[in-house]
């Protein structure tokens, strides 16, 4: 049987997320046209959706389409499905990064990327040329491409865009009513955050994954695909270049995860100037290592 297309799991997730949230059990879905503008897809995405609803029980027919249960995580389609061929470069090329499979300087093909993520080297390349316009991947004169480095100016510029976002995500939480959904990710977060705190020491190398996950949420609350774009960036140039400075590797994570700490407990009691308070010690902390880490890298070039 064939995959279901990526808009119509998109549109769906989309739609169990407002009817989650907004439709009581007996009520009637809103119309289709309704469902089109919440679900980001066509009628014809929307008809295969609710088709989805009723083989799943959520709905009595598809003429009445009144809500017979809530929707389970059962229900939703899983995020991995829902990737772009780009998403699913991306998310490899940062993955190797953070734990150091791709190290300063490394140099690799379209097609070992292409293995790895599952896509076609046609997918590859269009992210390549996409992601190379920042200056950070260049292409190599016989094939190939290589991660570059770049200079304490370029690294700075990035931290302050990256303040401007994350202080604009905080200032938006704090317009969230007490239901909203983002609540459940916060809470998920924190306890996560609670649980690697005693074993850090041992799992240390975990922090890269939670650290991506925790901007990533904050990001999210823009809404905005100029500011997820954005992250990217600042993914690449903090964790490429802490590769330079491994020996304070778990002191730095130790400090990161406990700093998160403070900014989405203060988030949960809806205090958003501590929130800003805490991000504003977090960034100022995040400068200071990646500075120490541009030293020893320029440091190194030198020797």
């Amino acid at each position: 049987m064939a995959r279901p297309p990526t808009v119509f799991k998109r549109s769906a997730n989309l739609l169990l997320e407002h009817i989650a949230i907004s439709v009581s059990i007996g009520d009637q879905l809103p119309t289709e046209q309704q469902m089109a503008e919440l679900g980001g897809g066509s009628r014809t995405a929307i008809r295969s959706a609710l088709a989805y609803f009723h083989t799943q029980g959520l709905i009595n027919d598809l003429k009445d389409r009144r809500l017979l249960r809530k929707p389970l995580r059962g229900d939703y389609f899983d995020i991995a499905d829902l990737q772009s061929g780009s998403d699913r470069v991306r998310e490899v090329l940062m993955e190797r990064i953070y734990h150091s499979d791709l190290p300063p300087g490394a140099e690799f093909s379209e097609a070992e990327l292409a293995r790895a993520a599952g896509v076609s080297t046609i997918s590859v390349r269009e992210f390549m040329i996409e992601f190379s316009r920042y200056g950070l991947i260049e292409k190599k004169p016989h094939g190939g491409w290589r991660l570059c480095a770049f200079d304490r100016s370029f690294a700075m510029e990035v931290a302050d865009v990256r303040q401007m976002f994350e202080f604009a995500a905080i200032e938006r939480f704090g317009t969230l009513p007490p239901g909203d959904p983002a609540y459940a990710v916060l809470r998920e977060l924190i306890e996560r955050h609670e649980q690697l705190g005693p074993v850090m020491p041992a799992r240390h190398k975990d922090f890269p994954a939670l650290d991506r996950d925790f901007h990533t949420f904050l990001i999210g609350l823009l809404n905005n695909r100029f500011a997820r774009g954005f992250y990217d960036i600042v993914s690449l140039v903090f964790h490429y270049h802490y590769q330079w400075d491994k020996g304070s590797e778990m002191a730095r994570n130790q400090y990161a995860a406990h700093e998160h700490l403070e900014i989405l407990r203060a988030l949960a009691r809806r205090d958003i100037p501590g929130a800003l308070d805490a991000m504003r010690v977090h960034l100022s902390s995040a400068r200071s290592t990646l500075l120490q880490a541009i030293r020893i890298r320029e440091l190194g070039h030198a020797a």
